[in-house]
């Protein structure tokens, strides 16, 4: 039975499923097969968050999510890491003992949670989230995907303010880098901009046209990461979205390749993963994933700030190097 103040807790933080759902959000989606599926996983969301607020130990965590079908078991892992993030500011190192061990599967997932916490929390708390994962290969480095998170919800729960008004976050100095801080929201943004138009590559083209020039290559790049994560069209709607890129078909096929590597690396990949490697990539998930393999960078050393380029953005870039050779 949840206590009293994780009721409580839940109540003021966590919508309800059909909040998250594309009609309780009021998205311009015409239902079908593919946006029944992409709910699903924001619904999944919200079942991990409500397990990981009222969650007393790991095992019952570990067990709930093992529950949880291979394809949606990430989003599920989202919702955790926020409401453990949450109660980790208070007290706790909650994320550190679930994404170093029972989670560390789906540690890209994880982070975007935490970013997703970061939208319901104070600004002074926001240096408490992290946590301290040394040892993995991708920390610090992939911690910007918590920024990522943060930017994928603004966009999901307040669309009019940071879709339709294309407000520009304020920086902030994750990781000493705040001149970044902006793209990582903007490839955030990006993704969601995927589930708002229910996977309609018309609709996403269009609503990445409204925006300034210079942040259309960050926001092209979480198309990729959701389309090829979550999917929701068919193989020719992943070759449309591949001629929409246009220019920025090396950011789309970048977010493709983390996608790859977030799938291969949790044990799944999903048939549509698989087609839009091929499609927009030209590459297997398999070897899509192996571009990011290759291009890893070294995380930096500890407690000194990156500066304006993260080492994220360098494999980033070094990927983007390695796509135009193909």
């Amino acid at each position: 039975m949840p206590s009293v103040t994780g009721a409580l807790r839940r109540a003021l933080l966590a919508p309800t499923l059909a909040e998250v759902s594309f009609a309780g959000r009021g998205f311009p989606v015409a239902p079908s097969a593919a946006t029944e599926r992409l709910e699903a996983a924001a619904q999944a969301v919200v079942c991990g968050f409500e397990w990981g607020i009222d969650a007393r130990d790991l095992w019952d965590i570990h067990r709930r999510l093992t529950m949880v079908e291979p394809e949606l078991r990430g989003f599920a892992v989202e919702g955790t890491t926020m409401a453990f993030a949450i109660r980790d500011a208070v007290r706790g190192r909650r994320n550190r003992h679930l994404m170093s061990g029972v989670g560390h599967s789906h540690v890209f997932l994880g982070y975007i949670g935490i970013g997703f916490a970061m939208a319901r929390l104070p600004r002074r708390l926001w240096g408490k989230l992290l946590p301290d994962l040394t040892g993995s290969p991708y920390y610090p480095t992939m911690s910007w995907l918590v920024v990522d998170g943060y930017g994928f919800d603004r966009a999901y729960f307040d669309t009019k303010r940071w879709v339709d008004e294309q407000r520009r976050p304020q920086p902030y100095p994750w990781q000493g880098s705040a001149a970044y801080f902006p793209r990582a929201v903007d490839q955030g943004i990006g993704r969601a901009l995927w589930f708002i138009h229910g996977a309609s590559v018309e609709g996403v083209a269009r609503a990445i046209r409204a925006f300034a020039e210079e942040r259309r290559p960050d926001l092209w790049s979480g198309v990729g990461l959701a389309a090829a994560y979550a999917g929701g069209c068919t193989p020719s709607g992943f070759a449309d979205l591949r001629e929409a890129a246009g220019v920025h078909w090396s950011e789309l096929a970048l977010g493709v390749v983390f996608a790859a590597k977030a799938r291969t690396f949790a044990g799944f990949v999903p048939a549509y993963t698989e087609v839009a490697a091929d499609v927009i990539v030209g590459l297997t998930a398999e070897d899509a994933a192996e571009i990011a393999d290759q291009t890893e960078v070294a995380p930096p050393a500890p407690g000194v700030p990156e500066g304006p380029v993260p080492q994220y953005e360098v494999w980033r870039q070094r990927i983007r190097d390695c796509l135009s050779k193909l």
